[in-house]
């Protein structure tokens, strides 16, 4: 499997409560191998449509630092995002970021960024929300869940993308080629042996009241360092809920919480 295409889908959405209110974005990532990688964040004040630019971003940018040669097709339920990508943007550009009216184009900040992560590789198509479609309706859930200030369970990759790629079954040699079946299982052992190990330092640091950093948080988690603040103030990850706690010089506080009972 080449990582040019082992990309099936990507959905993002944006939701705002009150429009302008508390936001939260979106973006689901979806392999072609089954697995599946969420991303999602919180604004504390934005628009319905700063927040769907948001989320086309991020996904671009999870995409750009993971697997920067895949070919995708994002999928966006706002026709204002689909529009201005594929057909309003270059003319802003030519007219110094005015519409055709001659009004200051909105949101300038957050199109230059989409304009810069955007390339040929990336395939833009509209699906209309709420319409059963099981990518967009979960990508609405999260993003729902973070403008809402709501624990909400996010799928992601506990490796890398492109090395999680490198270890499915597409790509495992096999008998006589290189390792056997048998290492190949000796593998994924050590791999639950060293998971097990994570979960348990992550219960005492929850125990202890222990205050990490965002590298440690990520390096714990085995994310990028990215995906820690881009998630918002208060996450769940795995039995524990992440909670940013205060700022102390260049370097953000959190605090893990065990969950008693998820819902």
């Amino acid at each position: 499997m080449s990582k040019a295409n082992a990309i099936k889908a990507i959905y993002t959405d944006g939701a705002c409560s009150g429009n302008p209110g508390p936001g939260g974005w979106a973006a689901v990532i979806q392999f072609v191998n089954g697995a599946q990688h969420e991303l999602g964040g919180y604004v504390a004040q934005t628009t319905n449509n700063r927040m769907e630019l948001q989320a086309a971003i991020e996904a671009l940018k999870a995409l750009k630092e993971l697997l920067p040669s895949a070919e995708a097709s994002l999928h966006t339920d706002s026709e204002y995002v689909k529009n201005g990508i594929t057909k309003w943007l270059s003319n802003w550009k030519r007219r110094d970021w005015k519409t055709a009216q001659g009004k200051t184009v909105l949101n300038q900040d957050l199109w230059e960024s989409l304009d810069r992560l955007n390339s040929t590789r990336i395939q833009w198509h509209y699906v209309r929300g709420h319409s059963g479609h099981p990518g967009n309706d979960r990508a609405d859930a999260i993003a729902r869940a973070f403008s809402l200030g709501q624990p909400i369970s996010l799928s992601q990759l506990e490796r890398p993308m492109a090395e999680q790629l490198e270890l499915t079954d597409h790509t495992l040699p096999e008998i006589g080629e290189g390792k056997s079946r048998e290492e190949s299982r000796d593998g994924r052992v050590r791999h639950l042996r060293d998971l097990l190990e994570t979960l348990q330092m992550a219960d005492a640091i929850a125990t202890e009241g222990y205050l990490i950093t965002s590298s440690e948080v990520a390096d714990l988690m085995d994310i990028h360092a990215s995906a820690v603040t881009s998630r918002g103030d208060q996450w769940v990850w795995r039995n524990w809920e992440v909670s940013r706690i205060r700022r102390e010089g260049n370097q953000i506080l959190w605090q893990l919480e065990r969950i008693k009972e998820l819902s």
